[in-house]
């Protein structure tokens, strides 16, 4: 199998940890493709970090969202992730109009298809474009057949995080770019605020010697998407997560943001 990078790897811990949320009997999803897209390797990496309740809540209000969007007969019909890793909502969520774009490392798109050889069919047209975010991502989608006159449905989830801010900015430039009117972004980002505090270091700690440590966060996220000409609204981790019982209701703490932007 393909080897990654400690980064790259992050995708399976994501998966494990999804997988453990579609075990639990109040679960706030179902994902039946994690635990092996997990495989061993993601398991181990979720074990060492404990308890990520922002990965749960950003998958459930995601999936809202995305399902909201292109259900719709107004909906963009381009779906792109970019940085898809072992994403699966095109098995899971109901795309039927929509050609979904899985932009992430050749590496890693071809680990997660050999994972998948046995697994039922995406419910949609998915296409896999492997290319790095640091290099011309937007070529290589459009040469896959994406089309930036159309309006589009951008996600960019868990990735900002381990970006420096030049890359967080360049994205969003790219993004805003290669985006028509009436076209939509979701993201999230981790609080500023966490990445200075105490409590939170031995969690940031355990990601740096894997080798994936954060860099970027943010407090305020709505001016990157103000002024590159989108209208945004976010909410915190800590507001959704508590309507969804996984956030210490007597917390003050936002965790990050998660943000809904249009053009």
């Amino acid at each position: 199998m393909p080897s990654l990078d400690p980064v790259a790897r992050t995708a399976r811990l994501t998966a494990a940890l999804r997988a453990r949320e579609s075990e639990r009997p109040d679960r706030l999803f179902t994902d039946p493709l994690a635990a092996v897209l997990a495989g061993d390797i993601g398991r181990e990496l979720a074990d060492r970090l404990g308890d990520a309740p922002a990965i749960a809540i950003r998958t459930r209000f995601f999936d809202d969202l995305l399902t909201e969007m292109t259900g719709g007969e107004d909906g963009p019909r381009q779906l792109v992730i970019l940085a898809a890793g072992m994403d699966t909502r095109a098995h899971r969520l109901p795309f039927p109009a929509t050609t979904l774009y899985e932009v992430d490392r050749p590496e890693l798109l071809r680990l997660k298809e050999t994972l998948l050889a046995d697994a039922p069919g995406p419910a949609c047209r998915r296409v896999a474009v492997g290319a790095d975010l640091a290099g011309d991502w937007p070529r290589s989608l459009a040469e896959a057949g994406f089309r930036a006159e159309l309006p589009t449905c951008w996600l960019v989830e868990g990735l900002t995080q381990y970006l420096q801010e030049p890359d967080v900015l360049r994205l969003f430039d790219r993004i805003t770019a290669c985006s028509a009117p009436g076209s939509r972004l979701l993201t999230d980002f981790v609080a500023g605020s966490l990445l200075r505090d105490p409590e939170a270091r031995p969690m940031l700690d355990a990601l740096a010697e894997q080798g994936a440590p954060w860099h970027y966060g943010t407090d305020a996220p709505q001016s990157l998407f103000t002024e590159r000409g989108w209208r945004v609204e976010s909410v915190s981790f800590a507001e959704v997560g508590q309507e969804m019982g996984r956030w210490p209701q007597d917390s003050n703490a936002a965790g990050g943001y998660l943000v809904h932007a249009g053009r």
